[in-house]
């Protein structure tokens, strides 16, 4: 027998109300659905997003421009969620979106990406890192070096180059999301992992890159729904195991 689908996340009521929250920026009530359920395994819930986001009409030429816009600014909100969330989750929902893109909407490999990132590989690698270091800079502000530090010193420098790598060639590439965009996706990304240490930073981080203090708690207050519509919940400090965060989510 096939897998029976598993109830919807997002119901038209969750929907509306993410779509409408008053104090999230625009174009980014998609990019931080998309990143949350990818976390959360829940691929099947990606394309439902991305017709919810093209509600234009398709047949105007101005309705296509939007559409191929929200196609793109998904795939690399999903792309840049790879970097604290893996790639395997990553795959599934960028398969699952390519489903429902219409074929002149999808980058082909032959065709130069808006990201630009090929070019990375033939650029001069001291300015790609660069790059990452003045953005790891600009999340993380004061503390910047410590943390570096900490990674560095976490046993194995390895810890270190993988944020450098991370940071040069994903997240610091800002031609389709912006810095405070690309925070909202670290913070999205991170709720539904019950990580704070990681969360902290990134809360601050998108207020670092140029976001308000109402955008990122709006940010977060959408993870948060979105997980609990997944099921997720405060536990207990006594439970041995269950589906939520152990302690409440970080907030700024």
């Amino acid at each position: 027998m096939p897998p029976v689908a598993p109830p919807p996340v997002l119901t038209p009521d969750l929907l509306n109300s993410i779509r409408e929250h008053p104090d999230l920026p625009p174009q980014t009530w998609y990019i931080i659905a998309a990143t949350t359920l990818t976390i959360l395994n829940r691929p099947d819930e990606i394309p439902r997003i991305y017709e919810h986001a093209a509600t234009s009409d398709p047949r105007s030429t101005s309705s296509r421009s939007e559409q191929l816009t929200i196609l793109r600014r998904m795939r690399e909100a999903l792309i840049k969620t790879s970097a604290v969330g893996g790639v395997p989750k990553i795959i599934n929902s960028l398969l699952a979106l390519k489903k429902v893109s219409p074929p002149d909407l999808q980058d082909s490999p032959s065709t130069q990406s808006p990201t630009e990132r090929r070019n990375d590989f033939s650029d001069d690698p001291s300015r790609i890192e660069q790059r990452g270091r003045d953005f790891f800079g600009k999340v993380y502000g004061k503390v910047a070096d410590r943390v570096l530090s900490q990674m560095d010193n976490s046993g194995t420098e390895d810890l270190g180059l993988v944020a450098r790598l991370m940071y040069s060639h994903i997240l610091s590439n800002t031609l389709v999301l912006s810095a405070a965009d690309t925070s909202f996706v670290m913070i999205a990304a991170l709720i539904p992992q019950d990580v704070n240490p990681q969360l902290k930073g990134h809360l601050k981080g998108a207020m670092n890159g140029g976001a308000t203090l109402e955008q990122v708690r709006a940010v977060r207050q959408v993870a948060i729904q979105i997980c609990q519509g997944a099921g997720m919940t405060r536990l207990e400090d006594s439970a041995v195991a269950g589906w939520g965060w152990r302690e409440d989510v970080a907030s700024i």
